[in-house]
């Protein structure tokens, strides 16, 4: 003899079957409704519980370990989210306000015009001794710049295109070298040992920032192109 479907039996299926079914929830609420799920199937499998065998109370504790668990984890994404968003709008913040400003970017170029050019020395770590060695397009040496022992960090230098040997014009003033691009290149030692952690720096400027692109925030600059913040060595 079949058992009759009571009216609350039907309520409970049709309670568990619209959970089952329910819409996804949005990125705003989603934690509150896997909540709200867990607990909807929670109560309904209790109230439809065997009288003879009923749960087991180490059951309903681990079914509910899991729930904040799973609600734990996220809640910690939308944090994470949260938190990716907040430093996405501040670094676009810090970005546009580097617009306009010259800026040291790892290079081995400088360009000299109206006898002026800007460098720069990258150390990764103490040194003895650092020379910076200024190449015309041929490869010839324009100069030789010996800073002596130096620190770890970043040192700016300007170059006012003056070669080595030093020559004087008839008006007793230095002779400089053509304005154009000169190659650079530093060598840095410690204890008679060349350092590897040695970089040269060329000057830029900040023309323009991307905003929108997939890999973050994009500095634009005329010479080296799209960089990234962590690209920029100094602001100048």
């Amino acid at each position: 003899m079949a058992t009759p479907v009571t009216n609350n039996t039907a309520s409970n299926i049709t309670d568990l079957m619209s959970t089952m079914n329910a819409k996804p929830a949005t990125s705003t609420d989603s934690v509150q409704a896997d909540t709200d799920k867990f607990m909807t199937l929670l109560v309904t499998q209790l109230k439809n519980q065997d009288p003879l065998n009923p749960l087991d109370n180490a059951q309903v504790t681990s079914q509910l370990a899991q729930l904040q668990t799973v609600t734990g984890v996220n809640k910690l994404n939308t944090t994470l989210e949260s938190l990716k968003a907040s430093y996405q709008s501040s670094e676009s913040m810090q970005a546009t306000n580097l617009i306009g400003h010259g800026v040291l970017v790892e290079g081995n170029k400088v360009t000299l015009s109206g006898s002026k050019g800007i460098l720069g020395v990258e150390l990764g770590s103490d040194a003895d001794k650092v020379e910076v060695t200024i190449t015309d397009k041929a490869g010839n040496v324009v100069q030789t710049m010996d800073l002596g022992a130096q620190k770890a960090g970043i040192v700016p230098l300007a170059w006012d295109g003056v070669p080595d040997p030093k020559k004087l014009g008839a008006d007793g003033k230095p002779v400089t070298v053509a304005d154009g691009d000169y190659n650079i290149s530093v060598t840095a030692t410690r204890g008679g040992e060349a350092l590897k952690d040695a970089k040269s720096l060329s000057f830029d400027s900040v023309l323009s920032v991307t905003t929108n692109s997939a890999d973050g925030v994009k500095l634009n600059l005329p010479v080296k192109g799209a960089v990234t913040l962590a690209d920029i060595k100094q602001v100048l």
